[in-house]
Order: C-alpha cells, then structure tokens, then sequence
C-alpha cells in the first residue's frame, strides 16, 4: 500500500534530501507551508504521516501539533517533527595550564562556558516540545537522510500496527477517526476539516447543548477572532452534507446547536 506524508513547513526546500529519499522508497509527499493548508490537505486525501517543521507560515509547529492532537480526527495519526539540528555533545573544557589560571581573568572564560552549551539546550527543549504536543519522532536535518527514513518506517510500524481503526458511529452516520473519513449509510461524504472537528464535536456530545463560542473553542481555538456566525456558515454547509441524517443537528434558538440521536426525545 503507497504511503501518503504530508509535509507542513515554511520552507520545505530544506528538507528536499529527506523528502527525496522518502519518495525513493515508494511514499507519496505533498508539501504545505500553512497550517490552514496542511489541514485541507488531511481532511480532503488519505493521509498516512504528517511531518511537521519548526514553523510553518502561519502559525508555530509545536502549536500545531499540539492542536492537531486536541482535535478527535487527527489525534490518532502519525506525526514526525523536523527539527533543523540534533542535540550535540557539549565540548571538553580545555585544560588548564597554570595554577593561576585558577584566578583572576580565567574568571571571564569560566563564566562564558556555559553559554556554549546553550544552543544544544535549546535544541533537546525544542524536540521535547514537539514530544509533549503530541509527536511521535522527532528528526534532525542534520542527520542522514538514510537514519531519517529508518525511524519514519518504525513509527509507521509501531502505529499501523498497534492502532485499530476509530470509529464513531450514530444510524446511517459513520465517522472514521482513524482514515479522517465520514460515511453516510455506506456512501463516502467529502468534508472540509473543520466541517470533520464540528461534527466530531456533535458526535461526541449527543444530547448536549452546545453554544456557538464552545464551538468556536473546540474547533478553531482560543486565537479565534472571527464572527460566531462562522459556525452557523459550517453547520449549514454540514447539514447539507449529511442528507437526510441532518435532521439530528437540531438548532437551539439564540444559543446554539445540539446532536439528538435517533430515537432519543428533544428536551430543551
């Protein structure tokens, strides 16, 4: 089966060696330097591997990942961070020479030895960062392309292997957490991402209402500024998606929305 990777970064030139050798071993790279266009990349193909660089144009990559990983569709998939160096070994101390330098102006290049190590620092703080977001390697372009491809291929390993597909189901609707695919009594039914973490959102709070800021919250998060009426927009575009299932997406005047299963009774 051909792996599809997606790579989101605002200069992914950088990484050309490894994308490269990615592609010579038979998998699919499709590049984005916004997060905005990474996410219509996940919701609209099959998505196997997300690399993530430091930045991306428009927004920070531990913070992308971190969001990823808060959002139902995307917190099961794969994600490598991109870091530009690997951490190194700090270097020896020079030996010293004379007693006396013990004292006096060896105070100076005391002082300033720590400094040195404070690029490896900020190096290991940077992948621990991507690893407590939510990544699960972290590569160094600094490294051989050929190491780089070993470890993209264990976490491929380690996660089509351990994790069964996600679903959530509700009647005729169907909503793959693991592929980021809806169904539709049996019929595959393209969305957006964003119309995926709405309904996500819906499906895991049947009998909930849910007001328009909560939403905006869970699905474009606290850096939001845009009108509510975006969610109206998106619920809209999603009821007409689901057909005959959107009858469960009731509107609670002057409030917001609320899922209500089939065969369960409304109570406002």
């Amino acid at each position: 089966m051909r792996v599809n990777v997606v790579y989101a970064s605002r200069e992914p030139n950088r990484a050309a060696v490894v994308l490269e050798a990615l592609k010579g071993a038979g998998m699919s790279v499709t590049s984005a330097q916004r997060a905005k266009e990474a996410q219509g990349l996940l919701a609209n193909r099959g998505c196997d591997l997300l690399l993530v660089g430091q930045r991306l144009l428009d927004e920070d990559g531990v913070e992308f990942v971190k969001g990823l990983r808060l959002k139902g569709p995307a917190r099961q998939l794969p994600i490598v961070a991109v870091v530009e160096h690997a951490d190194q070994p700090a270097a020896a101390p020079a030996p010293v020479k004379h007693a006396y330098a013990l004292f006096g102006r060896s105070g100076a290049a005391a002082s300033a030895a720590p400094a040195a190590s404070a690029p490896a620092k900020d190096r290991a703080s940077l992948r621990l960062a991507f690893f407590q977001a939510g990544a699960d390697e972290c590569l160094s372009l600094s490294w051989d392309a050929a190491e780089c491809l070993a470890r993209v291929k264990a976490v491929l390993r380690r996660t089509q292997a351990s994790a069964p597909e996600e679903v959530i189901k509700m009647g005729v609707v169907e909503l793959n957490l693991t592929s980021y695919t809806l169904r539709v009594s049996g019929r595959r039914v393209p969305l957006t991402s964003k119309e995926l973490d709405l309904l996500y959102v819906f499906l895991s709070s049947p009998n909930r209402v849910l007001s328009r800021p909560y939403l905006i919250e869970r699905v474009w998060g606290y850096n939001y500024f845009g009108s509510p009426r975006t969610v109206d927009v998106h619920v809209r575009r999603l009821r007409e998606k689901l057909g005959a299932a959107a009858k469960y997406v009731t509107t609670i005047p002057c409030v917001g929305y609320k899922l209500v299963p089939p065969g369960a009774e409304m109570r406002r």
